[in-house]
C-alpha cells in the first residue's frame, strides 16, 4: 500500500524552482490557466497562493473560490495536482513577510523584480492532493541527516554553563555538522528596537555589535513578525551595505556615525535564512545564515535551526537566571594590576552613552552605561571585582525592566574591548562574576 500524500511530504514542490499552474473557473463555467509564482505551505490542511494582480484568476476566485493547483518537485519532476477552497487574503503578517521576501527573491534571479510585487497571501484549505505521473527522477538526500545534526548540535549546547559559550558553541556547531560557513547571532534590544550582533562565524571581520533596526531587512522583519524568513535567491531589497547605512542615518538623525560597526554580512548572498529565536513568546534575537550558493537552505533546514534556536532561548534564559557563584573569598576589591605607559583617554557621551577610547569607537547603548559605570568604580574607588546582580540593580545602568539580556550586553562589550583595546578587558571570574582588567592609567571625560 503507497503511502498517503501530505503537504508534508511534498513540500519541496513549494520551493518556486518550477512554476507552478492554477486553473480556475468564472461563473458561466469558462475556464482559466494561469503561472503562478508561489505556493507557500502554512500548516497541514493549508496553504498560501501568491497575489500579485488583479487578473482573470483573482476575479474568477472572488466569484468561485475553487482552485486546482498543479505543482513540480524540481528533485524528482514529480508532479501533484492540489484541490483548494479560497478563504482570505493576508496582506501583512508572518505569511505574508514570509512569502513577500520569497518572492523577491525569485523575482531577482528571474529579472523580473518590477513585475513581482506581492499583494498579499492568499489562503486556501487544502481538499484533495493527487499524483499526476508515476515516474520520477531519483533524489540523492543531502550531505548530512538534519535529525542526526540537530542531535548533536543539542548535546553540545546542553554542556554549555555560561551565555558567552553557549552562543560560540551555537556557531561552531552549525558549521561542523550543518556544514554552514557564514552565520551570526543577534541578541533583540527592546528599547531601542533593533538588533546587535554578538558572535559571528566565517566573515573576515566579526562585526560584533554591528546593528539592524527592526524591520529592515530579511533579520529585521524576521524579528518583527517573529517568523523564519528564507530566500534562495540573491537580491538587492534584503541586502545590508549602503542601504542600511542611509537607513541607520534616517532613524537616528544627529547621532555620531562613526559609530555605526560595519555589518559582517557577505556582500551578496545567494541564499538567506533568518530564524527568531523566542522563549515564551518573547524574542531573545535572531539567528542567521547565508550563503554564496543558490538554494542553499530548504525548509529541512528551517525546521531543524527553528528547533536549535528555541533549546537556545531555553538555555540561555536559563543560564541568565542561574544564582551567581560566590568569590573565593571576601576581598577588598583593589586592583593589583601592574599598569604602565601613557595615559588612556576614554570619552563618554551622555546622550546615548557610546564610548570612545582615544578617539575609537568602543560601543554605546547599555553596554556603553555599563562600560562607563565599571570604569567610574574603578577610578573612584579602585574596584576591580563585579557581579551580574549589582549590575541590574544599579538605576543608573537604564536596563529594561523586562528581559534585559544583561548577560548579552556583557558578552558584547567583552568581546568589543578584545577586539579594540589590549590593555582594558573583562575577565569571568565565576558564574556572574566578572573582573576589570586595566593595565594602563585611564583618564575619564564625561560629555553631556
Amino acid at each position: 500500500m503507497k503511502p498517503d500524500i501530505t503537504l508534508e511530504t511534498i513540500r519541496d514542490c513549494f520551493e518556486g524552482v518550477i512554476p507552478s499552474v492554477i486553473a480556475t473557473c468564472s461563473p458561466d463555467g469558462t475556464p482559466n490557466i494561469a503561472y503562478l509564482s508561489q505556493v507557500h505551505y502554512v500548516d497541514t490542511g493549508h496553504v498560501a497562493l501568491s497575489f500579485q494582480f488583479f487578473n482573470k484568476t483573482r476575479k474568477n476566485i472572488l466569484a468561485n473560490p475553487q482552485a486546482v493547483v498543479q505543482v513540480v518537485d524540481h528533485n524528482t519532476a514529480s508532479h501533484f495536482r492540489l484541490t483548494l477552497r479560497y478563504l482570505h487574503t493576508e496582506t501583512n503578517g508572518p505569511v505574508f513577510e514570509h512569502m513577500k521576501g520569497k518572492l523577491a527573491g525569485i523575482a531577482s534571479h528571474t529579472g523580473m523584480t518590477r513585475v513581482f510585487r506581492l499583494l498579499g497571501a492568499d489562503i486556501y484549505q487544502v481538499l484533495q492532493i493527487e499524483g499526476v505521473a508515476e515516474e520520477h527522477l531519483p533524489f540523492n538526500l543531502p550531505e548530512y541527516s538534519h535529525l542526526s545534526a540537530l542531535r548533536a548540535c543539542s548535546q553540545r549546547l546542553a554542556r554549555c554553563a555560561d551565555p558567552d559559550t553557549l552562543l560560540n558553541e551555537t556557531l561552531k556547531s552549525l558549521n561542523r555538522f550543518f556544514a554552514i560557513d557564514h552565520a551570526m547571532l543577534l541578541i533583540f534590544d527592546r528599547p531601542r528596537q533593533l538588533l546587535y550582533t554578538v558572535a559571528s562565524l566565517g566573515y573576515e571581520t566579526s562585526g560584533i555589535g554591528s546593528e539592524i533596526p527592526l524591520g529592515t531587512g530579511i533579520i529585521g522583519v524576521a524579528a518583527r513578525e517573529k517568523t523564519p524568513i528564507r530566500i534562495m535567491y540573491s537580491i538587492g531589497e534584503y541586502s545590508y551595505s549602503r542601504t542600511l547605512r542611509d537607513k541607520l542615518q534616517q532613524d537616528h538623525a544627529g547621532a555620531l556615525i562613526e559609530t555605526e560597526i560595519p555589518f559582517p554580512g557577505l556582500e551578496a548572498p545567494n541564499s538567506q535564512l533568518a530564524l527568531p529565536i523566542i522563549n515564551n513568546d518573547d524574542l531573545l534575537g535572531i539567528l542567521y545564515v547565508e550563503s554564496e550558493q543558490i538554494l542553499r537552505f530548504t525548509y529541512r533546514d528551517e525546521d531543524a535551526l527553528m528547533i536549535l534556536g528555541a533549546q537556545l532561548a531555553l538555555a540561555f534564559r536559563w543560564l541568565q537566571q542561574a544564582p551567581e557563584s560566590l568569590p573565593e573569598k571576601l576581598q577588598e576589591g583593589y586592583s593589583h594590576a601592574a599598569q604602565s605607559g601613557e595615559a588612556v583617554s576614554i570619552r563618554h557621551y551622555k546622550a546615548d552613552h557610546s564610548c570612545f577610547i582615544d578617539d575609537d569607537y568602543l560601543i554605546k547603548g547599555v553596554a556603553g552605561a555599563i562600560f562607563w559605570k565599571l570604569l567610574r568604580d574603578y577610578k573612584e574607588r579602585q574596584r576591580c571585582e563585579f557581579s551580574n546582580r549589582e549590575l541590574r540593580l544599579d538605576p543608573s545602568i537604564g536596563l529594561p525592566e523586562i528581559s534585559d539580556n544583561l548577560e548579552a550586553r556583557l558578552i558584547l562589550l567583552q568581546k568589543r574591548l578584545a577586539e579594540r583595546c589590549r590593555y582594558l578587558g573583562i575577565e569571568k571570574t565565576g558564574r556572574g562574576r566578572f573582573r576589570l582588567r586595566v593595565e594602563r592609567p585611564v583618564q575619564l571625560f564625561e560629555v553631556t
